[in-house]
């Protein structure tokens, strides 16, 4: 055995603040919140408690602790979510169709595993580092993933429970205005050292025009604006594949908003059903919904790049890599102000842009390459962060991704201009 380096000693510390994260943000569930699973794309607790605990245990200690013993062999077909290179798993839309293993079950799944990882992490084999880390990544968009999966879990129950009572932030309505960035070549993607994703690699220059980007992100009551004025009904304002998903919607409106006589209802984590608040960002739209606002707006939707080359410009302070900061000023339940210049950590951003590879892209070989690079078709780029994501994800070159009529995650709009 060898002596724990400072980064091992580091990371072992991190893997025991991001585990216990995980147990707390279901500490306010009920025993009957962690099975169910009202529709395919949310998971259900007790399954993302189970899967980020497999990975460390199928990618980690498995090949590198000798002598490891698995918990329950079962367990792979329970909790590999879309790994083909590891064998059968369960349908996605079946997560929540499966009583057993319990929840006990699971929390003494967890332990087992994080002794484990303990030991060998006290190994002190550099060789494990870089895939523990990525391990505590995962874990932590499974934690962003937990919110939204229970907003939706709660948010669709006819009783409107509140997941935590949290007062409010106060909200600063500021006047939106385009703010100008100059044309120019400039470089796109994650240099240097610190965690990055495969997708935000390799580094490569773009050509961009004179452009503006919106100040603020769009509110509440400007969006109702859009709705009020038949935004719902006005085909020339969408894309065919949106007009055509928008009137299949029993409610034509972002997620989680519910009329009630002559007012608007919204759903929120922390108020459960209150009166919607104007002045705070709208979220919970697809893009297809973004789209059609920004046209409505007289406006469109930045590119991937023109988002990260206004968000360093406008934002010079924000880390340009994944770091392990706390964000205690971001509560994941709380509004927070419409601040001038700030693009990252209200809400996701919807981009014009399709996920596509970056030039250069290298595809991890093995399981690993399954994580993004099979997924760079259909889907649109999101970039910012929300609310809801862990500060060691909030950087500019970020790239979450979903197809676009996607909108239970916190996503939202910020407009940009040709000038």
């Amino acid at each position: 055995m060898t002596t724990p380096t400072t980064a091992i000693t580091a990371i072992a510390q991190q893997y025991t603040r991001v585990r216990q994260q995980s147990i707390r943000l279901c500490e306010p569930l009920e025993a009957e919140d962690y099975t169910v699973q009202p529709v395919d794309d949310v998971s259900p607790p007790k399954w993302h408690l189970g899967h980020s605990t497999w990975f460390f245990e199928n990618f980690l200690l498995v090949p590198n602790l000798p002598d490891y013993q698995l918990f329950d062999e079962r367990l792979n077909w329970f909790f590999n979510s879309y790994y083909e290179s590891q064998g059968p798993r369960i349908l996605r839309s079946n997560r929540g169709n499966m009583t057993r293993p319990t929840l006990a079950a699971i929390l003494d799944y967890r332990k087992h595993v994080d002794r484990a990882m303990e030991q060998l992490l006290d190994r002190g084999e550099a060789t494990v580092e870089d895939l523990t880390e990525l391990g505590l990544h995962h874990e932590q968009q499974h934690q962003e993933l937990l919110l939204c999966d229970i907003k939706y879990i709660l948010g669709s129950n006819p009783l409107y429970p509140t997941y935590r009572n949290e007062p409010d932030r106060p909200t600063v309505r500021q006047p939106h205005r385009f703010i100008p960035v100059a044309g120019g070549q400039y470089s796109i993607g994650h240099e240097g050292a610190g965690f990055r994703w495969d997708n935000e690699l390799s580094r490569h220059d773009v050509l961009l025009q004179q452009f503006g980007i919106g100040s603020r992100l769009v509110t509440n009551g400007e969006y109702l604006e859009f709705m009020e004025d038949g935004g719902y009904r006005r085909f020339e304002l969408w894309q065919m594949d949106g007009i055509a998903w928008a009137r299949t919607l029993p409610v034509k409106a972002p997620l989680y908003w519910y009329r009630e006589g002559d007012a608007w209802k919204q759903y929120t984590l922390n108020r459960g059903l209150a009166d919607l608040d104007p002045d705070i960002p709208v979220t919970h739209l697809s893009w297809y919904e973004a789209d059609a606002y920004a046209r409505w707006a007289g406006a469109r939707l930045a590119t991937e790049f023109e988002w990260e080359v206004a968000c360093r410009q406008l934002q010079p302070d924000v880390p340009r890599h994944g770091n392990w900061v706390e964000r205690e000023d971001f509560h994941p339940l709380a509004a927070t102000s419409l601040d001038d210049h700030q693009l990252m950590g209200h809400c996701w951003e919807w981009t014009n842009s399709a996920y596509l590879p970056y030039p250069r892209y290298p595809r991890p070989e093995g399981a690993l390459g399954e994580y993004n690079g099979k997924f760079m078709i259909n889907q649109m780029v999101l970039r910012g962060g929300s609310c809801a994501t862990p500060g060691s994800h909030i950087r500019p070159t970020y790239r979450n991704f979903f197809q676009p009529e996607k909108r239970w995650q916190f996503t939202g709009i910020r407009l940009a201009k040709d000038l």
